[in-house]
């Protein structure tokens, strides 16, 4: 991730959040009053965004004390103790909520695409995101899916070419399209076209197209269309997947599933910071200790 840009957007978040004060904070704590807060999780998920709410709580405060307990991209249960924060009373309390919706949203995507890539691991399909992303949250929001063991599609417009339905009715077909963006992006640019039908996956082997994405086709049509391109060119499946059909998808032969509710639909995991102390238990198996919060 891109620490500037990510500050930057923290520090946004910050301004929005606290205007000219966090008048609540500022009248309860005395200035210099240490605390510690305790972030935990209360249900099973994916951990994402534990180094960018450090980073929530380091702009508060240069000198606050944050320790991780778990990394990004583990799996954790109800009450695990992911973090630590101690130091400046005032920035623990004014930083919690940003700091938290950061690693919520960013949890519930690995989650949610932790759940799908491993529904369909014995098969060689990624899972890969989509530009359905949150508003100036894009970059932390495709990281989250790497966490949960995804991949990620192009970043934006800038970075990859995929030619949709949109731009075909603009070129006059599929051929044209291609033949026109050929002409005109560098040799070392893949072309990524979108098509409905048998008809348009003809089309785009026709014109040599690198990636072929077969858009909201029914199984058995994907498996033509799979068929049909045999090797030519990668295949992706999108449009409308999810835990039900994502399996029989697989099933079929295509290289890429994009699932755009990775990002555009994802419900937050449920994690909260809490004033207290930190109590440690072994776990199931007698193996070790974690940190739960009771």
């Amino acid at each position: 991730m891109n620490v500037m840009s990510i500050k930057m957007l923290i520090e946004q978040c910050l301004a929005e959040d606290m205007g000219s004060g966090d008048i609540t904070t500022n009248s309860i704590v005395q200035e210099g009053a240490s605390t510690l807060g305790i972030i935990h999780t209360k249900e099973r998920g994916i951990v994402a965004g534990i180094a960018v709410a450090e980073l929530v709580f380091r702009l508060l405060s240069p000198n606050i004390s944050f320790t991780a307990r778990v990394k990004d991209g583990e799996s954790v249960i109800a009450g695990t103790v992911l973090a630590e924060v101690k130091g400046d009373a005032k920035a623990v309390l004014t930083g919690e909520r940003v700091a938290l919706n950061f690693l919520q949203r960013m949890s519930g995507i690995a989650t949610r695409t932790s759940l799908l890539v491993d529904k369909i691991k014995e098969y060689p399909v990624r899972v890969v995101d989509t530009r359905k992303t949150t508003p100036g949250l894009r970059l932390l929001e495709k990281y989250a899916v790497l966490a949960g063991g995804g991949y990620n599609h192009r970043f934006g417009l800038y970075d990859a070419v995929m030619i949709k339905d949109n731009h075909i009715k603009v070129a006059g077909g599929i051929a044209e399209a291609i033949a026109v963006t050929r002409k005109k992006v560098s040799h070392m640019v893949k072309i990524e076209v979108e098509v409905e039908d048998l008809a348009g996956v003809g089309e785009a082997l026709q014109g040599k197209a690198d990636i072929i994405m077969l858009d909201n086709m029914n199984i058995e049509t994907m498996k033509q269309a799979v068929a049909m391109i045999d090797g030519r060119a990668l295949v992706e499946a999108s449009g409308g997947i999810d835990e039900q059909s994502i399996v029989e998808i697989a099933k079929t032969g295509v290289d890429i599933i994009s699932v755009g509710a990775l990002t555009h639909s994802v419900k937050a995991l449920d994690i909260s910071l809490d004033i207290g102390e930190i109590k440690i238990v072994k776990d199931k198996n007698g193996e070790g200790c974690r940190g739960l919060y009771l």
